[in-house]
């Protein structure tokens, strides 16, 4: 674990989607990487495995270490010992409904969890720039829209609101101990690694799964749900810059369109050449939340403005990559199934 002179830096959530792309996005530019994992009975780092096959080995410039947001002490000996000069807080329990039926176990991680970081970077006087990964189901019952930086939260979900003391938590210790703490308000960004409990996710593995003979039907919520839905590695790569800025700031990182959970597979089935695609859908009262959240559309402009950042890839494109990535993982030719 010897520093050779990189930048260090310390992922939480480093086998989730965002932190796997973040781990790629660092190594590339000379990182020391370390991030924390959950200790389990099984492996859960197929995101991160193929960094073990980079034929610049930048693997030797990774390390994992066991550790939990619920555990105090562990993330102060963490702190200590890896000494980070960047800090991405991306570790969470991420399933909005699934907030709903485990809502203490979502505060503990999602809102204290932040907490106890932020204790320990006081704690141990690291000079150290953090990032929290904020979301836009902190919005919740919308007030305004499109949403920016200055609308007000009214959070929808036990997620919602543990991620609202979070961003305001991290703001009270930015101010009260001037430490350089950025909040990113991202919206839904997807990806191939995307979780498959997601409902993005759920479709493009379905219409896979449906072309393989191997189900009949997606089993979905509300399909009339309307989401900003950007590419995970494009919303990483906004984490990176916001530290690199002179002055802690907050961002939204969104796309600027929003379309429904019903537009999603329409686009995806019509890549299939699927036309009468409602018969392959069933609409299961169980994926439903006890409060909805129906619109969500972001306002990127600031960070256009002071990142100089946008997104690349938008809506169609973006169903495409995760649709080709799914049918190749069922075993099926891309080129075969797809149209143009």
């Amino acid at each position: 674990m010897e520093n050779k002179g990189d930048k260090v830096a310390l992922i939480t959530g480093i086998t989730g989607q965002d932190g796997s792309y973040l781990a790629e996005l660092l190594l590339s530019k000379g990182y020391q990487v370390h991030g924390i994992i959950r200790r389990a009975s099984v492996f859960n780092t197929e995101r991160i495995d193929q960094i073990y096959q980079d034929p610049h080995e930048s693997h030797k410039r990774l390390f994992l270490h066991y550790g939990d947001l619920s555990d105090a002490s562990n993330l102060n000996h963490l702190l200590k010992v890896i000494q980070p000069a960047e800090i991405y807080n991306l570790g969470a329990q991420s399933h909005v409904r699934v907030s709903f039926d485990i809502p203490e176990y979502t505060a503990n991680i999602d809102a204290l969890g932040t907490l106890r970081l932020l204790d320990a970077i006081r704690e141990n006087k690291i000079s150290t720039k953090f990032y929290q990964a904020g979301s836009s189901e902190m919005f919740g019952d919308v007030l305004q829209t499109p949403q920016t930086e200055t609308t007000p939260f009214n959070p929808a979900s036990p997620y919602g609101a543990a991620k609202v003391f979070a961003y305001q938590i991290c703001k009270n210790y930015r101010a009260a101990y001037n430490l350089f703490i950025c909040n990113g308000i991202l919206f839904n960004h997807e990806s191939p690694r995307r979780g498959k409990t997601f409902v993005t996710r759920k479709i493009t593995r379905g219409i896979a799964a449906i072309l393989a003979g191997k189900q009949d039907k997606i089993y979905l919520g509300n399909l009339d749900a309307k989401r900003d839905w950007g590419y995970a590695p494009e919303y990483v790569s906004a984490m990176w810059l916001m530290l690199q800025q002179d002055r802690p700031d907050d961002y939204v990182i969104a796309t600027g369109e929003t379309h429904s959970v019903r537009e999603f597979l329409q686009r995806a089935f019509s890549l299939v050449g699927v036309t009468d695609w409602e018969k392959h859908i069933g609409v299961d009262p169980v994926y439903y939340r006890p409060q909805e959240v129906n619109l969500l559309l972001g306002d990127a402009s600031k960070a256009k403005r002071q990142l100089d950042w946008q997104p690349k890839v938008k809506f169609q494109e973006l169903v495409r990559i995760m649709l080709e990535a799914d049918l190749r993982d069922a075993g099926l030719d891309p080129a075969k199934f797809m149209r143009q």
